[in-house]
């Protein structure tokens, strides 16, 4: 038993939302069996006095981080990239692959599916290679193709029940059809990389698609006659709007709208995060693509592409909590539902998200300025990155 004891304490959650001033969690071996409010009930074995504990955040889109790719067979590389974004306070992660050819896509899916077997991370995301030509982004174009239900039954295969979501654009003949295929296979459907009009991605919807990524990146762009996918994502209450917070691939008030208007019981922070994130300005690669990082901003080295960001989630977590409301309880509760509660939800991880009893000893311990200090998973504490 582990009885810790923070000055302030953030459960997340529906049940237990509140932010208690101080707070205490009692963990036993890698699950929570007791939290409350105030005075702990015994002595406490770790105390926090000016620490903030919130729930360990759960990044439902990275591509990697610290130096290394998820897009790889390489499994040290998988754990050192999962290491790196653990050490900044994502307990839970859910691996993204980006376009490949199908013996490549295989083998990094083959590599994946071990990694979740191990723990290492969550599940895996397919984000292409069903993708529009149009809207790539910072997908290999040659490797595009249309959805295949051959090739979608090998990769499932392959994953053998590690995949929790994929994104596919709804407009690609064979969409409808693989949407049906994945809803029936258990797996998430996101919207992204898209052309669709807002009447295909209402269809999409319907089909039983329940994600968009990356909302406003990767898509046709809202039009006043046009307004294409990212109203209808938008508007529908069923949807998690995936938004990437770093400051480059959205504009801050756009964020705080969205966040506002949808709320954060709709809305999961992304890093998106390739690579490069925590590592110095150079050369640098995404699935197989140059990327050229100036100035913590990555891009294609041949078309000046946005390519995934540098971000981390504790950085994304001090934007929710510092900037998108001023009352600072409700702004911590926000920023706990946006980088943790709601995308474990989506995900349907039932034992991370929130700190209460019978959940997963997954947290974080930040410090004054909301950097991490700590961080358990599974309710094994470890330093956070380093000059924290």
């Amino acid at each position: 038993m582990t009885l810790i004891s923070a000055g302030t304490v953030v459960f997340g959650g529906s049940a237990l939302d509140a932010v208690s001033r101080p707070g205490w969690l009692d963990i036993n071996g890698n699950r929570i069996v007791a939290c409350g409010s105030g005075a702990p009930p015994r002595a406490v074995d770790v105390d926090f006095p000016d620490g903030v504990v919130v729930p360990g955040f759960v990044d439902m889109h990275v591509h990697g981080g610290g130096g290394s790719s998820y897009s790889t067979d390489d499994p040290d590389q998988i754990a050192r990239a999962a290491e790196f974004h653990r050490a900044h306070g994502t307990t839970t992660t859910l691996a993204s692959l980006v376009t490949a050819a199908p013996e490549v896509l295989l083998s990094q899916v083959r590599a994946l599916a071990d990694a979740t077997q191990d723990g290492i991370v969550a599940g895996i995301h397919l984000e292409g290679p069903w993708l529009s030509s149009a809207r790539c982004g910072a997908h290999d174009a040659t490797q595009l193709r249309d959805p295949d239900p051959a090739e979608i039954d090998s990769v499932l295969a392959a994953a053998d029940g590690a995949i929790r979501m994929v994104t596919i654009a709804p407009e690609l003949p064979g969409a409808d059809v693989a949407i049906e295929r994945f809803v029936d296979a258990g797996v998430i459907v996101a919207v992204g990389h898209t052309d669709a009009s807002y009447e295909e991605t209402k269809r999409a919807l319907q089909l039983g698609a329940t994600v968009g990524t990356h909302v406003f990146n990767g898509m046709r762009p809202l039009h006043h006659r046009d307004p294409g996918p990212a109203l209808a994502l938008l508007e529908d209450a069923r949807v998690t709007v995936e938004l990437i917070a770093d400051g480059v691939h959205l504009h801050p008030a756009l964020v705080h709208q969205v966040a506002v208007t949808a709320g954060s019981d709709r809305v999961a922070l992304i890093t998106d995060a390739m690579a490069a994130a925590g590592m110095p300005d150079g050369m640098y690669q995404l699935g197989g693509l140059d990327v050229q990082v100036t100035g913590s901003v990555a891009r294609l080295r041949e078309r000046a592409t946005i390519a995934g960001s540098t971000a981390t989630m504790d950085a994304l977590f001090r934007t929710a909590a510092t900037g998108l409301e001023s009352a600072s309880d409700v702004a911590l509760r926000h920023a706990v539902a946006m980088t943790a509660t709601t995308p474990a939800r989506t995900l349907g991880l039932d034992d991370v998200g929130a700190l209460r009893p019978g959940m997963a000893a997954d947290l974080v311990v930040l410090n004054r300025k909301l950097q991490v200090r700590a961080v358990a998973k599974r309710g094994v504490l470890t330093a956070g990155p380093p000059g924290t």
